[in-house]
């Protein structure tokens, strides 16, 4: 069996984007209010639920961190800096290709429809802090719903990085990623202010690292039972249905990783594609959301049965398109090739 592949975590990723696909479809544009009449209850469900699926990507990201840069638990040796520096590139060449879809994609809706949903074009000021994973940051609107997830990512990667690295000197890397994702969830994350940051979001991603080494029951495993307990004492105090998700795919990989579930369930083949290309959805969704909401108000409709279809639709051209950026964008093979003719340095690991 090929021990990268995770079945487990490819199915979490290919609901939790499902999921955040149709938060967007009920949350921005015409089609929204007009499915309402109709559905009220599932549209309202996905408007006010299915955005915690973010917490999954998380704790999935936080496992992955810890499985790639710690595996036992120890601390990061080298330098941190090249780490940051290839994840940052890692993520550049898609990230830059969807800025210039949902620019477009926004521009041709604008034809269109005048809706709050549409961002305004792009300033100079604007793409150069996306470009610098800063935009929220440094106050900028984001270009694309989706976007801002990439320069949280990329926050606690950096992060978690610097934590593991930090942690050479006294031994205890997974003490101060731990110690840190329990001030997130008992301070930070109460904090909606500081939501721009990795630090409001680092709870999750500590509990997902946690759940990695939790895996090795000689060491490390009671580390993650506090962690654990952390967090819900973390609840008692200020319940989260954010938190309380993020805790229950941490411990559901943490569970799996020892029975070995994580490497061998569930086989299915849907779960596994939609998964692989969870980062392009993510990517390049919002502009088809726009582009169908657009094309729903150019056509003169307004029928409730009729806007369930064209979110169907949306949904359903929305993974079409996320297969196309993936095979030909997202892929290390082909991000490689685009940072080649762009004359890049970019790793294709």
């Amino acid at each position: 069996m090929n021990a990268n592949r995770m079945p487990l975590i490819d199915a979490f990723k290919a609901i939790a984007s499902q999921l955040i696909v149709l938060h967007h479809l009920a949350a921005y544009g015409p089609l929204a209010g007009a499915a309402q009449e109709v559905a009220p209850g599932t549209i309202g469900w996905f408007y006010d639920y299915a955005r915690i699926a973010v917490q999954v990507f998380l704790v999935v990201a936080g496992f992955l961190a810890a499985r790639a840069m710690s595996p036992q638990g120890g601390a990061l040796a080298g330098s941190p800096w090249p780490l940051i520096a290839k994840r940052y590139l890692r993520l550049a060449i898609p990230y830059f290709v969807a800025i210039a879809l949902a620019v477009a994609g926004a521009a041709l809706a604008r034809v269109w429809m005048n809706d709050e949903a549409i961002p305004a074009p792009p300033t100079l000021a604007q793409l150069a802090a996306h470009a610098l994973l800063l935009q929220s940051v440094l106050g900028f609107d984001s270009l694309s719903a989706g976007l801002w997830y990439i320069a949280i990512d990329f926050q606690l990667f950096a992060l978690m990085t610097l934590l593991l690295w930090a942690g050479r000197l006294g031994g205890g890397a997974p003490v101060l990623v731990l110690a840190m994702a329990a001030v997130a969830l008992f301070w930070f994350n109460r904090n909606e202010n500081l939501d721009n940051w990795a630090i409001y979001f680092f709870g999750s991603y500590g509990l997902g690292a946690a759940a990695w080494w939790a895996g090795d029951r000689r060491r490390l495993s009671a580390w993650a039972a506090v962690v654990t307990c952390l967090a819900i004492a973390a609840l008692v105090i200020d319940f989260r249905l954010r938190i309380a998700v993020a805790l229950a795919v941490a411990v559901a990989l943490a569970f799996s990783q020892r029975s070995g579930l994580l490497e061998s369930w569930p086989e299915w083949p849907v779960l596994a594609f939609l998964g692989r290309i969870s980062y392009s959805l993510f990517l390049v969704h919002f502009p088809i959301c726009l582009l169908a909401n657009a094309l729903f108000v150019r056509l003169g409709l307004s029928a409730p049965g009729v806007a369930l279809a064209f979110m169907a639709l949306a949904w359903g051209a929305s993974i079409a398109v996320a297969t196309l950026f993936y095979r030909w964008v997202e892929k290390p093979a082909a991000s490689g090739r685009i940072a080649a003719a762009l004359g890049l340095a970019v790793s294709k690991a």
